[in-house]
């Protein structure tokens, strides 16, 4: 099973991965001032089902190549290594830009709880980060890496499920924050590129 030290180190990536406006954290808070904090926060419910569905294909997948060898495993950890290094490197050195919310028309909460599963679990860049991110923190000498990354990917939704909830319910006041006048676009790519390259490079240092 997982260890302290990795979950908490999970935890922590994860939390600073959300605080940093992406695009499921702009069309929740967009439902929500459209629809009412109940449109929003199935908004946020059917992205982390989305997210639910990326983490049991990605654990499907990945466990299949461990079974396959090592070299295949290592070899998945180092793949998925680069692309957060690519990732990062990409973001650092983007050209700043604001936070804008989508355009989107008003729907029903059930219709948008459907639309942010459809959002989240038909979007390749999910899948792709699924696959790079996970198994940097998945570790076979801990046992079974299906229920590792089955662990991970439920840790993952449920801090959604309750982060997008809080954003849902406080629309009004994050609504105004994330105004493109206060230019946190700017900034949060920066942000989340160093995490990504971090991210990248504690696997590289901790194969030496």
């Amino acid at each position: 099973m997982l260890d302290i030290s990795t979950l908490s180190a999970f935890i922590i990536v994860v939390i600073g991965l959300f605080l940093i406006p992406g695009p499921a954290v702009l069309l929740t808070i967009t439902r929500a001032a459209q629809g009412g904090r109940k449109t929003g926060i199935m908004t946020g419910l059917g992205i982390a089902t989305g997210d639910f569905i990326h983490t049991l294909f990605s654990a499907v997948g990945f466990s299949a190549i461990l079974m396959t060898s090592a070299v295949a495993f290592n070899a998945v950890k180092f793949a998925g290594a680069s692309y957060l290094l690519y990732m990062g490197i990409r973001a650092i050195l983007a050209k700043a830009s604001t936070t804008k919310m989508p355009d989107i028309s008003q729907v029903s909460a059930s219709r948008a709880y459907g639309h942010g599963i459809l959002v989240e679990a038909l979007n390749p860049k999910t899948a792709l980060f699924f696959l790079a991110f996970f198994p940097q923190f998945v570790k076979p000498e801990n046992g079974s890496t299906f229920i590792q990354f089955l662990i991970l990917g439920i840790i993952f939704v449920a801090l959604s499920m309750i982060y997008t909830t809080i954003l849902a319910i406080g629309t009004g006041t994050i609504g105004r924050l994330m105004k493109p006048r206060l230019g946190i676009g700017r900034w949060g790519g920066k942000i989340l590129g160093l995490v990504y390259i971090g991210i990248g490079f504690k696997v590289i240092f901790q194969s030496r």
